[in-house]
């Protein structure tokens, strides 16, 4: 499934449209559990170092007590637009918004604001879900209105795929999958797309690799200008 969703020719064209449209600064956002997907491409062993999280207290999976806290907090009017305010996201900016029902005003709210400052969005959602459910920002609107690039990981209303007879509901969620998957797929189209153009991009080395930490440390400062996330206050809003 998730490899029909980033097939190669619309993957290649989403890629160039993403560098031709933007700048080489990089943000990715998810609240609840769509963070997850935005925290395995970030600082990690083979991607891109120029990928950089937005985070924002109480919407991040599972970091705060008790764990419903987090899936009420996205849902808060007005907290998008706070989290953008308070980001280094500027004109020009690339940011990939996360939220696989597209309708809480968070991930919503904070595309809105980027967007409507310059800021090149891709929203990665899936069409199925957010058709299925109400937007609950006050202006109706959902992620998929604010983006530039709308990619869809093809999941279900409700996030799952599996049923049995016996079980009311069904079960099984597959956005963690497939989100992570199309996620790690865009830096690899990245890397391709920027050797074609003469350009070497910065990946990074497993640090349990001898050398890698060597490795990792020099090519960091070579690119310090587009990597924010050493800068705990800029990205902990």
């Amino acid at each position: 499934m998730a490899l029909e969703c980033v097939e190669h020719r619309r993957h290649q064209n989403f890629v160039a449209a993403l560098l031709e449209g933007a700048g080489d600064r990089i943000f990715a956002f998810g609240a609840s559990h769509s963070s997850l997907p935005v925290q395995d491409i970030v600082y990690r062993a083979g991607g891109l170092m120029l990928i950089n999280p937005l985070y924002g207290p109480g919407i991040e999976a599972l970091t705060t007590g008790p764990t419903t806290l987090g899936s009420q907090m996205e849902q808060m009017p007005g907290y998008g637009e706070v989290l953008f305010n308070n980001s280094p996201l500027k004109e020009g900016d690339v940011l990939i918004d996360v939220s696989v029902s597209g309708c809480n005003a968070v991930p919503v709210e904070l595309a809105r604001a980027a967007r409507e400052n310059g800021v090149f969005m891709v929203g990665l959602t899936s069409h199925k879900y957010t058709d299925a459910v109400t937007s609950r920002v006050p202006d109706g609107t959902k992620l998929k209105d604010h983006a530039d690039i709308v990619i869809d990981n093809r999941v279900d209303a409700g996030d799952v795929v599996l049923s049995l007879d016996g079980v009311p509901q069904k079960f099984a969620p597959a956005s963690g999958v497939t989100s992570t998957a199309i996620l790690h797929s865009l830096p690899a189209g990245i890397i391709e797309k920027l050797l074609e153009e003469g350009f070497s991009a910065p990946v990074f080395l497993a640090a349990n690799l001898d050398g890698g930490a060597e490795w990792n440390a020099k090519y960091m400062a070579e690119n310090a200008d587009r990597i924010f996330y050493l800068n705990e206050a800029l990205l902990w809003l």
